[in-house]
């Protein structure tokens, strides 16, 4: 058994879990306990509380739970934080290669469309996946999976959608789970078939929609690959109607959905997804009253990824609006090549604090919980409570936790641990 001990403020505790997302003014739930200690036996949280009361609590383990004092580690953390580690519930953190000649294309004027449109964009990525053997494909993965723990990482998503054929899509997945079981991450796994339409089937998109539902669905589902569908619903890529035939293919294999939603225009992805019950929305740039009204009367949650409209120069999603409308938000990277090259979830709180208006608990909030709920891991993820993974963060010294956003490129991680283990970070990037 570990007690960490001299915690200046521990985040986010709870003695009851929510049931669900936080939505409306929960989003501002605090939890924080002042002087605290943390308590973990083997990967969960047996306990935590004012240090005051340390001595109490440990006597009641030794009668109830049978520990032994003697066995305990303690840890003096001096004065240091402690958050639940982030959840970051939107990613494509599997793929080959970079893109950065599109980010200066980008520079001289073009645009996100016009660069897909003569075969860069996922197309690219697509080609240079199909050239990397699994292998390698996990090394480069591999690579970012301990980038994301440096920063806090401790549970994330992992879509596929850069092999666009049957072969590489169970190629990236197959990378995506290997992740899971070779770092301590938790990692749930997206099949994002419907990501763009490959050159093959140019100017016939249905007949992409067709392989998909076909052959691409029942080979992954029977290979257990995925615990969620995904479809890019957006002009220029697929439409309500793809999404529908995509999503009633998946979910007779069980496949959860979830949407790319109003990313560059109002596509009509938040109606669908809520109709066909998907976990989230993600983007939302393009998004109003209409969008609001559905989701407030769903259980979907909107998931908005400040780090693609930062990297495009776009329009950042109506956090505010959405916020005060009661639905419940999360944060993500969209860690990808080509519209979001980062998995530093503290900067995508400083973001959504100063462009989208949320408050720095909001946003904290958003990227633990609901990030947890947005991956299906409410009940084991993203808050400090008694019987969870034991999965946190021990800051650097910092005054007050509106330090995190607002030191938005100082890196503030001390220590990670994930299932009640210290993550060696010492040869990663921090």
């Amino acid at each position: 058994m570990k007690v960490f001990v001299n915690i200046k403020k521990l985040l986010q505790t709870t003695e009851k879990n929510p049931k669900r997302a936080l939505s409306g003014t929960e989003l501002f739930w605090d939890g924080s306990v002042d002087n605290a200690y943390l308590i973990v036996s083997e990967d969960r949280i047996a306990g935590f509380g004012k240090m005051e009361d340390l001595h109490d609590k440990l006597g009641e383990l030794s009668r109830n739970e049978g520990f032994n004092e003697e066995k305990i580690e303690t840890f003096d953390v001096r004065g240091r934080m402690i958050l639940p580690a982030f959840c970051d519930s939107h990613t494509h953190l599997v793929y080959a290669g970079s893109r950065e000649q599109e980010f200066v294309d980008k520079v001289k004027g073009l645009s996100y469309k016009e660069i897909a449109k003569r075969g860069g964009g996922i197309l690219n990525s697509a080609k240079l996946l199909h050239e990397t053997s699994e292998d390698e494909l996990f090394c480069q993965a591999l690579v970012r999976a301990n980038e994301i723990m440096c920063f806090g990482t401790g549970a994330v998503e992992i879509k596929s959608g850069y092999g666009l054929n049957t072969e590489d899509e169970i190629k990236m997945l197959r990378v995506a789970k290997r992740i899971g079981e070779e770092t301590p991450l938790t990692v749930k796994t997206t099949f994002l078939g419907a990501h763009a339409v490959p050159g093959r089937y140019a100017g016939n998109r249905e007949g992409y929609v067709d392989e998909i539902i076909g052959e691409m669905i029942p080979e992954i589902a029977s290979l257990k690959l995925a615990d969620y569908i995904d479809v890019f619903t957006e002009e220029g890529f697929f439409s309500v109607r793809d999404t529908e035939r995509i999503f009633e293919a998946g979910l007779k294999y069980g496949l959860i959905p979830k949407v790319h939603a109003n990313q560059m225009s109002t596509s009509g992805g938040v109606q669908v997804g809520v109709r066909y019950g998907a976990i989230s929305v993600d983007h939302l740039e393009s998004t109003a009253e209409e969008e609001f009204k559905v989701l407030r009367d769903s259980t979907t949650i909107a998931t908005l990824l400040p780090g693609s409209s930062f990297f495009l120069n776009m329009e950042f999603a109506p956090a505010r609006a959405i916020i005060d409308y009661g639905i419940p938000v999360a944060l993500a990277t969209n860690y990808n090549p080509g519209s979001s090259p980062s998995g530093n979830m503290k900067f995508m709180l400083s973001l959504a604090v100063i462009k989208m208006k949320m408050m720095p608990q909001e946003a904290l909030n958003a990227s633990t919980i609901n990030g947890a709920f947005a991956m299906g891991l409410g009940n084991t993820h993203g808050s400090v409570t008694v019987g969870k993974r034991a999965d946190f963060i021990i800051t650097k010294e910092i005054p007050s936790p509106e330090y995190i956003p607002y030191a938005y490129s100082s890196l503030l991680v001390h220590k990670l641990y994930l299932a009640g283990k210290e993550v060696n970070l010492q040869n990663n990037i921090i």
